[in-house]
């Protein structure tokens, strides 16, 4: 529908019979690529805007400024539903409604805010910590109320409930966060980082609502086949790495061989390229607007 929003179109997705694959991307091409492929939905991975924006880790260093300004460029490269990464919110309470207002203002479709302590890191690398319970439920009321004000005026924004509390205080407590979340108006809960498929199969017994498993390729939740995933009570596998992974594979396959003189041809064909990028886009519409016939 016309006047869907990209938040409308994510609801509606969540409430089908289907199980929903989500690559992440982290820039306006890797979105692209992911619409094109027939995907439904992305994400945008943290992780992956700090390292080809900032060639830096996931480990706070990355404002809400950046963050912001790549879900822009993301969103106004597809029409898929687009989840942008709000990490821990950028700040205190009311810098976790600013951001959520921002993401909205962006174009996403939901925005994903965890319980770590600032500076976070990824959820799959070491030395991570949580704020306590009470801390995480007043950054969590800030992101509804926000979502609440938005509503209000006529927009919306779906929010994905993310604790990282099975490191360090084990997964009990992750269970029982998660489902405050959930009870607080969370539209999606993610519980990171579980470590067997028996911790995994317990989230979705004990978690309520909608849950979202992390495929981390070499991390350390097992990556299972997304029919696996359904069973178990999950209606989101998230993809966070797949893309970036593959792509720093390849280009380091590139330099090493450009490095001893070959010629490396597993490429794009050229065309194919420009047409990825939308450079026949641009040349009818620039026809149309001062060619002869305007």
């Amino acid at each position: 529908m016309a006047n869907e929003s990209a938040s409308d179109r994510l609801r509606q997705l969540l409430k089908g019979p289907d199980f929903l694959i989500m690559p992440c991307c982290y820039d306006g091409l890797t979105a692209k690529l992911i619409q094109q492929a027939g995907f439904q939905l992305t994400f945008m991975s943290g992780f992956g805007v700090s390292a080809v924006r900032l060639g830096l880790p996931d480990t706070g260093l990355i404002s809400y400024g950046e963050m912001v300004d790549q879900l822009q460029n993301i969103c106004s490269a597809t029409n898929i539903a687009v989840i942008g990464d709000g990490d821990t919110g950028y700040g205190n309470a009311v810098n976790v409604k600013r951001t959520v207002h921002g993401y909205i203002q962006a174009g996403a479709a939901g925005i994903m805010i965890e319980d770590q302590k600032s500076p976070k890191r990824c959820g799959h690398t070491q030395g991570k910590d949580v704020v306590d319970q009470k801390t995480a439920i007043h950054r969590m009321r800030a992101v509804i109320e926000a979502r609440d004000e938005a509503r209000s005026m006529g927009r919306d924004i779906v929010v994905v409930a993310r604790t990282d509390a099975r490191e360090t205080h084990g997964l009990g407590e992750a269970i029982e966060r998660g489902n405050r979340f959930s009870e607080m108006g969370a539209d999606i809960i993610f519980v990171e980082a579980p470590r067997s498929q028996a911790e995994m199969e317990r989230i979705c017994a004990e978690v309520e609502g909608v849950k979202m498993a992390n495929m981390v390729e070499h991390g350390k939740t097992p990556v299972l086949p997304p029919d696996a995933l359904a069973r178990m009570g999950f209606t989101i596998g998230a993809y966070p790495l797949t893309l970036l992974s593959a792509a720093a594979q390849a280009m380091k396959r590139a330099l090493a061989a450009l490095m001893i003189g070959d010629i490396y041809d597993h490429l794009l064909d050229f065309k194919d390229l420009q047409e990825l990028v939308g450079f026949p886009q641009y040349d009818e519409a620039l026809n149309r607007l001062e060619g002869p016939e305007a």
